[in-house]
């Protein structure tokens, strides 16, 4: 029987997967991610920072927060040139999608134009567009829509019962209202969140809740695991066990069946059979090349060896059919560990 797209889980519920017996929970994810893609195809796509550092948030995870001293000097807004060169040798590298990040809260509305310029000469090169800028109003939002933006990431990070544990200087209501004015502009959503702050199985599943009971499933998932950084209050956090987080990525896939899931920051640190478990479990979606944001990311070489090893193929795009109706074509977005947490 075909999975059925809910938006009325339960915390209960969400455990309940959770508290599955390890190979039973990868056996329902497996089958429910067979549904709707092809197993042995892996979408895989290209980050770039634009703008670096500075950001006034005190998000705990991220190293570009300008209240803790990690090394990241803060950078001015790249010129569109410069963004575009980075963009085409993405395409020649591979990558079907190009996503742009900046470490702001919010955007100012003279910073729309020139993002909105990149957000043109990158869709120009045949790419599909990505942009994670902090929260944006309405208008904002809209006219990023008019540039040729296709997907915007503004993750959830955690549980809204966690979520003072970890940021101070926005709201939950903050995010949901940023991804409401996404929604209502016709883009396409990337929201996710990071696991390995501390916080408990339970509010793990309250991450998951959250998500899978928004108004529209996000159609790319993004599941961080927590990179440390020295200089953040995170970091020395005790690390998520590798089996969690595996089935982390399981439910996910069961309560959105039809959305992308994505291994995102923390990739670096995975071991091959640790990834693969993941695949297994249903993430189906990665970043290669460039460095996620502020935190590393695999080399392209490694990648496309692991590939090979496990027998996975890049997903083929598919930019002009609805992604949902097609399970075959990309749904990427980025959503990086930290664009001022996005």
């Amino acid at each position: 029987m075909p999975a059925v797209i809910r938006h009325d889980w339960r915390r209960e519920e969400l455990l309940a997967l959770f508290d599955l017996p390890f190979p039973e929970l990868l056996f329902q994810a497996a089958r429910v991610h067979r549904e709707h893609f092809d197993p042995a195809q892996v979408q895989v796509s290209t980050l770039l920072s634009v703008k670096t550092g500075g950001c006034p948030e005190d998000c705990a995870y991220c190293p570009q927060a300008q209240r803790y001293d990690t090394g990241v000097n803060a950078q001015k807004l790249m010129d569109t040139g410069a963004v575009v060169a980075r963009a085409r040798a993405a395409k020649q590298a591979g990558a079907s999608r190009f996503c742009m990040g900046a470490a702001w809260r919010s955007p100012k509305d003279r910073d729309i134009p020139k993002v909105a310029a990149m957000i043109r000469e990158v869709k120009a090169l045949g790419l599909e567009t990505c942009a994670t800028l902090g929260m944006l109003e309405g208008h904002q939002a809209q006219a990023l829509k008019e540039a040729g933006l296709d997907y915007y990431n503004h993750n959830l990070d955690t549980a809204q019962d966690y979520y003072d544990s970890i940021i101070h200087t926005r709201q939950y209501q903050d995010r949901l209202d940023t991804l409401e004015h996404v929604r209502e502009a016709g883009l396409k959503t990337c929201c996710g969140g990071i696991v390995g702050m501390g916080e408990t199985r339970e509010h793990r599943a309250g991450l998951l809740l959250a998500l899978a009971n928004l108004p529209a499933h996000p159609d790319s998932v993004p599941i961080n695991r927590l990179v440390q950084v020295a200089g953040t209050p995170l970091h020395g956090s005790a690390e998520l066990d590798p089996f969690e987080f595996v089935r982390m990525i399981a439910v996910a896939r069961i309560v959105m069946p039809r959305s992308m899931v994505r291994l995102s920051a923390g990739r670096e640190s995975m071991s091959d059979e640790l990834q693969a478990l993941c695949f297994s479990a249903g993430a189906n979606s990665i970043f290669h090349g460039e460095k996620l944001l502020t935190t590393g990311n695999p080399d392209t070489a490694h990648d496309q060896a692991l590939f090979a090893r496990l027998g996975i193929r890049p997903m083929e795009v598919n930019v002009d059919a609805d992604d949902h109706d097609h399970p075959g074509t990309v749904h990427l977005d980025i959503a990086p560990q930290c664009a001022a947490s996005a």
